[in-house]
């Protein structure tokens, strides 16, 4: 069923008065939309329409603001003396992440090699939306809000690049080191020179324009467009608008937007990640309501706590090659990085569309599910009080 307009206001309404009734409630956004979803699901089942929840509509729609707001208000200023650091756990983290999940869920639960890979890839990387929003509330900021910010949007470039990559393995292609560094650079420097392409564009004609409305809409086709060139050459979306929202967002000593341009652009792309949170959690509580999870409990258990030793491998392993340098992060930040890791749309995205011929298809999209609905009610509810015990807050 398309996705009406009526559905679209009514969603719209929900996530309106979920905002209004966490924060009097000091919960965290994210884990009172998938209640809600959850909620609405059980009491509307019989006369609620089916949500178009597929890979176009997350991918596609959603997804592309979130990358570009969040690469659009990076700070320089602050990641670049830690750029080594991000990058080291943005891929060296997200392969290892990878490799221990995909070598975990073959031995054991049994999967095939390359189903193991597929979902060890699309779970790599983390969203810690909540987590963030939760930083701004509490006054968190400084190195280490920095750091996790950029290496959640680094490390969602590095695994769709490598999930592209995976796909093409299952689609026939020759497995060997050759082969991966030839797609791993066509992809990789392709998607970076679409992002900086679109976006400098965009910035050529922003400097002949002064008219905050069409700033506006620079931006959002910065934002799509980078995203849909990327993918129609068979790219990586999600790393093109990244660089594309690096680029736009830089403040050169000229600045190519107006004052007032800049304020609307801020405006109205921080109205679009609420929106495509509040849709995308909204989703995995309806979904979770809806899901049959009879024939996999113990998948899920066992994927929840490979991931998690994933994760953990990855963030202890490449802090520790900084430990005796200027870089070195003290272990209490290493455990926020560790919990903190959410996952979000991207893992969402990547499952839905999978195609039908992937082994375990199903099984990857259902446990896909289930690891991210852990992610928000156990991580995103206990960091608060992770963060009171270590004192950071």
């Amino acid at each position: 069923m398309d996705f009406n307009v009526g559905l679209f206001e009514l969603l719209l309404l929900v996530s309106a008065l979920v905002a209004m009734l966490v924060r009097r409630l000091h919960m965290p956004y994210s884990v009172g939309l998938v209640i809600a979803g959850i909620s609405f699901s059980f009491l509307a089942s019989s006369r609620f329409p089916e949500i178009p929840l597929n890979k176009d509509f997350i991918y596609n729609v959603l997804l592309p603001p979130l990358i570009f707001e969040a690469a659009f208000h990076m700070r320089w200023g602050e990641v670049r003396r830690d750029f080594a650091v991000v990058q080291t756990l943005a891929i060296l983290g997200v392969l290892l992440s990878a490799g221990v999940t995909a070598t975990g869920m073959h031995y054991l639960l049994h999967w095939e090699w390359i189903s193991g890979l597929i979902f060890g890839t699309l779970i790599a990387a983390t969203d810690p939306v909540s987590v963030l929003a939760m930083f701004k509330d509490t006054g968190v900021a400084g190195r280490f809000r920095h750091l996790m910010e950029a290496e959640s949007l680094f490390n969602d470039g590095t695994a769709a690049a490598a999930f592209r990559i995976t796909l093409a393995f299952v689609a026939g292609a020759q497995v060997d080191l050759i082969t991966v560094l030839k797609i791993s650079g066509v992809v990789i420097l392709g998607s970076v020179f679409c992002g900086w392409l679109i976006g400098n564009v965009v910035l050529s004609l922003l400097h002949r324009a002064d008219d905050h409305l069409v700033e506006i809409t620079f931006a959002m086709i910065a934002a799509y467009g980078s995203f849909l060139l990327a993918e129609n050459l068979h790219l990586s979306g999600v790393l093109a608008t990244l660089i594309a929202g690096l680029v736009m967002g830089s403040r050169n000593a000229v600045d190519p937007m107006t004052e007032r341009g800049r304020e609307a652009v801020e405006t109205v792309l921080e109205y679009a990640v609420f929106a495509a949170n509040s849709f995308i959690f909204l989703f995995i509580g309806i979904q979770q309501a809806r899901r049959n999870y009879d024939t996999v409990w113990v998948s899920i258990g066992i994927a929840v706590m490979v991931v998690m030793l994933a994760r953990a491998v990855a963030v202890y392993l490449c802090c520790g090659l900084f430990s005796r340098s200027s870089l070195r992060i003290e272990m209490r930040h290493q455990h926020i990085l560790f919990w903190g890791g959410l996952r979000g749309a991207l893992a969402l995205a990547l499952a839905m569309g999978l195609s039908p011929d992937v082994p375990r298809r199903e099984e990857i999209v259902t446990v896909c599910f289930a690891v991210v609905a852990f992610s928000v009610f156990v991580q995103g509810t206990t960091m608060t009080a992770l963060l009171r015990r270590l004192r950071i807050i």
